[in-house]
């Protein structure tokens, strides 16, 4: 026959552990959800839209080192950073570039609507409005588990 104390003790301890096993599960759905969230978790479409979002970030910022890596590994093989950075052009300033649209018609690529507000290059700009609007289409291809911009080489 087992002891009042005993039987306290093991009372006590399968409750701690059944405790500890719960956080323990909860740590690593936790964990798992951040995982996801900081890979693009989600829909294809989410991810794109991020992934185009934060390259029309750099472009606008300047940053042009930063705006080539979401290149394909392919295209990136092929043209290097300065021939990347003279494709860009400079008569045309882009203030602003969102997705606003992205459908994925297979599991490996995504079309992309790129809205744009523009001006044009100060010895340009008398002859054209402050401010221009438009869309773009890109395609994000992905590959090696992750979405990139296709450029025509």
């Amino acid at each position: 026959m087992m002891n009042a104390g005993v039987a306290q003790d093991r009372l006590r301890n399968s409750g701690r552990g059944a405790w500890v096993a719960r956080l323990t599960g909860l740590g690593v759905a936790v964990a798992l959800l951040a995982g996801c969230a900081s890979f693009g978790g989600g829909s294809p479409e989410a991810a794109v839209k991020a992934r185009a979002n934060a390259r029309w970030a750099a472009l606008i910022k300047g940053d042009q080192n930063a705006a080539y890596q979401y290149n394909t590994p392919g295209f990136r093989a092929t043209v290097p950073p300065e021939k990347f950075v003279e494709r860009r052009g400079k008569d045309v300033r882009v203030l602003e570039g969102e997705a606003v649209k992205v459908t994925c018609p297979t599991a490996d690529k995504c079309d992309v609507q790129i809205r744009l507000a523009a001006t044009a290059a100060a010895m340009f700009r008398q002859n054209f409005p402050k401010q221009v609007v438009t869309y773009i289409d890109e395609t994000w291809l992905l590959e090696d588990g992750q979405w990139w911009i296709f450029e025509k080489l």
